[in-house]
């Protein structure tokens, strides 16, 4: 019986995760692509993606309550670093940026991308430790 809800939350998880990141896309893409930046048309993409977005936060919930245990704190660690490398890194760029010492603009995409290379690393090092 566990095995099958652990199943069926990472299927909706992962059904989440993509509905996200596919209005996450039309949001960004859809003014210059799609409807020629018209702004009704953009925030109800941008809205859509907010939602999309509170169900995969409520499906990541449900995910981590099927969990036994041990994956449960595996996750929880690994999400714990991955929290504490975006706030440390994010904030130490918005005060380096308004000191203005950065010789280039970083884009904004680049946080998300660095916190998920930490998740999977912390991910692998909380199994490799707790096998």
């Amino acid at each position: 019986m566990q095995a099958r809800n652990e199943i069926k939350a990472s299927v909706q998880l992962v059904l989440w995760t993509l509905a996200w990141a596919l209005t996450l896309a039309l949001a960004k893409f859809g003014p210059e692509l799609l409807w020629d930046k018209q702004q009704v048309a953009s925030w109800a993409a941008v809205a859509v993606n907010f939602v999309a977005g509170i169900g995969w936060i409520v499906a990541f919930t449900r995910f981590l309550r099927v969990l036994d245990e041990l994956q449960r704190k595996i996750m929880q660690d690994a999400l714990a670093v991955t929290l504490g490398v975006g706030w440390v890194v994010g904030f130490a760029y918005v005060v380096a940026d308004g000191a203005d010492l950065g010789a280039r603009d970083v884009d904004v995409a680049v946080l998300p991308g660095l916190m998920g290379v930490v998740f999977m690393i912390a991910f692998a090092v909380g199994r490799i430790r707790y096998r």
